[in-house]
């Protein structure tokens, strides 16, 4: 990768990154909590476009969840939920419809056990899951995809070379 590729990777993780800390932080009464709906996760589709979205949402995750209320233990798990999540993203890039859901199933799965059996969120798991499922739906898929479909016109603007 030459300097000026490099210099753009990380231009472009950056910028993800601090666009989806604002966003998270911005409408944090719906960010936090077992039942969110995170505005910023309308911004996983961007693996979809760009490597650099993978670190660039991981960093924006670790940023905005240094204010979660669920303190070291959501910086950690949900910081990795996002990196699993963006990595998966960025191999279904070739199915454009499945790049949505790796963030749906990876914050379902890893922020709703965090939410029942570390801080004790009743109902059940499933019941977690599927609260923090919902919420990633509806920013992933009824935001994220419809997102992802307009950017595809724009796309040059995430090329590294």
């Amino acid at each position: 990768m030459t300097n000026m590729r490099k210099t753009r990777f990380w231009v472009q993780a950056a910028i993800i990154a601090a666009v989806y800390a604002v966003l998270t932080v911005a409408f944090a009464p719906i960010s936090y909590g077992p039942i969110q709906v995170r505005i910023s996760e309308a911004l996983t589709i961007l693996p979809f476009f760009t490597p650099a979205a993978v670190p660039g949402l991981f960093v924006g995750c670790l940023t905005s969840n240094l204010l979660s209320p669920y303190g070291a233990l959501d910086i950690v798990c949900g910081s990795l939920a996002s990196l699993l999540a963006a990595g998966g993203s960025y191999a279904l890039r070739g199915a454009p419809a499945l790049v949505p859901l790796p963030p749906v199933a990876a914050n379902a799965l890893i922020i709703g056990a965090m939410l029942r059996f570390a801080y004790g969120v009743e109902p059940s798991f499933w019941i977690c899951a599927l609260w923090v499922g919902a919420g990633e739906v509806a920013a992933c898929y009824v935001l994220g995809y419809p997102l992802m479909l307009y950017m595809r016109r724009h796309k040059d603007i995430f090329r590294l070379d």
